[in-house]
């Protein structure tokens, strides 16, 4: 059995859990990652199967149209205020954990930085990094 991805938020209301292997793992730097995380991005992983992952806890949900026009849904902690996960309107089965709620943080591997046109100069990513002015493509 592979080694499942848990995490949840800062206070434990929320926990999740899957064995599914993420499908991306990114920085965004677009304005709402920057708004939300009160920082320069936000960091995700990306799972194919929300069905897949297992939610204890009951989590406070907001909505916003992203840049492309697609609706996101932000669950956070109603309790601590941290952020958990997102999902998309137009992907329902798509699901996002943000890389500080994992148990193991250290288990984030980014692949690339979305959304590189929205970077503020202070917020320096790995060099290293493919870098797309938005979202890439496919």
């Amino acid at each position: 059995m592979k080694d499942p991805y848990r995490g949840g938020c800062a206070c434990g209301a929320i926990r999740y859990e899957t064995t599914s292997e993420p499908i991306v793992q990114l920085h965004c730097q677009c304005r709402d990652c920057q708004r939300r995380s009160g920082t320069g991005h936000s960091s995700y992983l990306t799972f194919a199967q929300r069905s897949a992952m297992r939610i204890t806890g009951e989590a406070t949900s907001w909505r916003v149209a992203g840049e492309s026009g697609n609706e996101k849904i932000h669950a956070f902690c109603p309790v601590c205020g941290a952020p958990v996960y997102l999902t998309f309107a137009a992907m329902p089965e798509l699901i996002a954990v943000h890389a500080a709620s994992l148990d193991d943080p250290g288990r984030f591997n980014p692949g690339f930085v979305t959304y590189g046109i929205r970077a503020q100069s202070w917020d320096r990513m790995d060099p290293g990094l493919r870098r797309f002015d938005r979202m890439p493509p496919g």
